[in-house]
């Protein structure tokens, strides 16, 4: 977590951001304002970023994707950074990737989207998006992992299949050893891929609850406590509680709660309103927080 604040950063909270690192990419979320610096104090390389993922275009959303854009090049990013981001904020994108002179010789792609649904695979992950309900265009993130197999090796050892075999089997489906066909299913159970979601600033809609149907890590906006839900929802914003209802209605294993309002202590109670209505691991993000995503449940073999 390189941020947890809202519109106005504190002493303690910088402006919103989270970078996901998962398998071999690197996902950064929401780059408000100091987001470089933070990076730096958490000894995380500007190098580990491979997407930038931006929900809406309001200050603590987006004003540190011009001191990241310098810093890509400035470090000699070796890799491609992909930029996703709501098409109805392009003068902003483009206000921010130039925002000042430098030499601009990292690989950034842009890309802007104005529909819901699929923006990039690869073959292990997805990344998708829905609108949200804010003051303005917002979008959420998810991004899902390609089911896959458990191989079960004293079966593999039964029929024969050892090296090599194995990925062909795993690639093909079914296999030929000597004069029988193995069959994936033979030797191996299904193992659920392990997702996560982003639902940034918004009230309660239906998107922010498909977004985080059943998955593993939901980090969700919880701007306000309870007290103050007229104003959240005046504002277009979520509270803690709110949070939480997205939470169980969506069986979501764990709830990362973070983006606070500047009104509220460091020991306000967001977890606790969050855990009234939903009973999973909870946790009130603090800057610098390493969060795991949690381990997946091995699968049985019947």
């Amino acid at each position: 977590m390189l941020g947890t604040g809202s519109q106005v950063p504190t002493r303690h909270r910088n402006h919103h951001g989270c970078l996901l690192r998962f398998d071999g990419e690197g996902f950064l979320f929401d780059p408000g304002e100091g987001t470089q610096r933070q990076l730096i104090r958490a000894e995380i390389a500007s190098t580990d970023i491979t997407k930038i993922c931006i929900t809406h275009f309001h200050g603590d959303h987006c004003l540190g994707l011009a001191g990241i854009s310098q810093l890509l090049s400035l470090d000699g990013c070796p890799h491609p950074v992909d930029i996703h981001y709501p098409a109805s904020g392009e003068v902003y994108y483009q206000r921010l990737r130039h925002a000042s002179i430098y030499h601009d010789r990292a690989t950034v792609r842009g890309h802007p989207f104005d529909a819901p649904g699929e923006l990039w695979r690869d073959r292990t992950l997805r990344l998708s998006t829905l609108p949200l309900d804010h003051g303005v265009p917002a979008w959420g993130y998810r991004i899902e992992e390609t089911a896959g197999w458990t191989m079960l090796p004293d079966r593999l050892r039964d029929v024969g299949v050892a090296g090599p075999q194995v990925r062909a089997l795993q690639e093909a489906g079914s296999l030929v050893v000597g004069d029988a066909v193995v069959r994936l299913e033979d030797v191996a159970v299904p193992r659920r891929g392990q997702s996560f979601a982003f639902v940034m600033d918004t009230r309660l809609c239906d998107n922010a609850f498909a977004l985080a149907k059943d998955v593993d890590m939901l980090v969700c906006e919880s701007t306000f406590l309870d007290v103050d839900a007229d104003r959240a929802a005046h504002h277009g914003h979520l509270t803690a509680r709110q949070a939480g209802q997205i939470a169980h209605d969506a069986g979501v294993k764990l709830l990362v709660l973070t983006h606070f309002s500047r009104r509220y202590e460091r020991d306000a109670p967001f977890v606790e309103e969050a855990r009234a209505v939903f009973g999973g691991e909870i946790v009130a993000a603090a800057d610098f927080d390493v969060i795991d995503m949690p381990k997946r449940v091995r699968p049985t073999t019947g």
